[in-house]
């Protein structure tokens, strides 16, 4: 079982990861990049990390990820989903470690939508009363 390819989809805001999970020595590639060249900010790379330290599985899988959309922290987030999403694929006791650390949960907040007769969604225009 351990030699299959592992693979999900992980999002946040508009950021979509698809995830790829292989055994290996633990490389990371996003984008046809290297996880340093991808991410600049130490958080974001952090933030990708996260699932593979809490489960002991870091340096288990090469990972090779595709992900649009979004800013680099949306995609560093749905990275981490991804992650979190095959690592239960590839055994389904991690389940209760990565559901309490809150892993699998989706962050399904989105921008919301510029209302007509307002500046954006909840600010109006300023009002003058002469």
């Amino acid at each position: 079982m351990e030699e299959k390819l592992l693979y999900a989809t992980g999002k946040r805001k508009t950021a979509i990861a698809r995830v790829r999970l292989i055994p290996g020595d633990g490389k990371f590639i996003i984008n046809n990049k290297t996880l340093e060249d991808y991410f600049r900010r130490e958080t974001s790379k952090m933030v990708v990390k996260q699932p593979l330290e809490l489960t002991n599985t870091k340096g288990k899988y090469d990972i090779y990820i595709n992900v649009n959309g979004g800013g680099m922290s949306s995609q560093a987030g749905a990275i981490k989903h991804g992650i979190s999403k095959a690592l239960l694929e590839a055994n389904a006791d991690l389940r209760g470690i990565l559901k309490n650390a809150g892993f699998l949960t989706r962050d399904s907040r989105i921008k919301e939508r510029k209302k007509y007769g307002q500046r954006k969604a909840r600010a109006k225009f300023q009002f003058s009363k002469r």
